[in-house]
């Protein structure tokens, strides 16, 4: 692994390949990375086919809402990153991940890294680092001037699921800074793209 590491923005044409990732329990716990896109009480009581059909509908809508890592041809990594008014939960008043400025919420240069799923023989080796790099590539290319991300501070071990949202750890490495810390331990953390 690790030479042959690229990455794609998942499309319409790569929802087979992030149904392989995902699996038969949908990534967490059959979440399929709809937790910040939908409302807690609409997403609870949905079905996990259900969860599956919104985010493949939400593929096959575009632009893409992240990217897929592959080692050869295996898709190993996902990455949710885009415009933050693609994830409304990242937004919302009641989240430490809120937006600073209201308006940036609704600003499509302003996008949010949100979620990290890889291949759990992957954990614990490093490869949120690489993924992250590959979020910031895409979301230059695309044209974002800031980076937003509200990551966990302290887990009790490399491998834990919460650190579906990243650690602070591997946006300190990054670069990005904090600039809010509305709760102990889940800075808001920026990375400015462009001047």
């Amino acid at each position: 692994m690790d030479n042959d590491l690229r990455f794609e923005p998942v499309t319409a044409e790569r929802w087979g390949d992030f149904e392989t990732l995902f699996g038969p329990q949908g990534a967490f716990y059959n979440c399929w990375c709809v937790a910040l896109r939908l409302p807690h009480a609409v997403r609870t009581k949905m079905a996990a086919d259900e969860r599956k059909a919104h985010m493949q509908e939400r593929i096959e809508a575009g632009p893409p809402p992240g990217i897929l890592c592959y080692d050869g041809g295996e898709p190993v990594a996902w990455v949710q990153v885009g415009p933050r008014h693609d994830v409304p939960q990242f937004n919302s008043p009641r989240t430490v991940s809120r937006p600073l400025e209201e308006g940036d919420a609704h600003d499509p240069s302003i996008w949010a890294v949100s979620c990290f799923f890889l291949l759990s023989r992957l954990r614990g080796k490093g490869m949120s680092h690489r993924l992250l790099a590959g979020a910031i590539d895409h979301a230059r290319r695309q044209g974002a001037r800031r980076l937003e991300a509200c990551p966990i501070d302290h887990v009790k071990q490399s491998k834990s699921v919460t650190l579906c949202i990243g650690s602070t750890a591997i946006f300190d490495a990054a670069g990005f800074e904090t600039v809010a810390r509305r709760k102990d331990g889940r800075p808001l953390m920026r990375l400015e793209l462009r001047d």
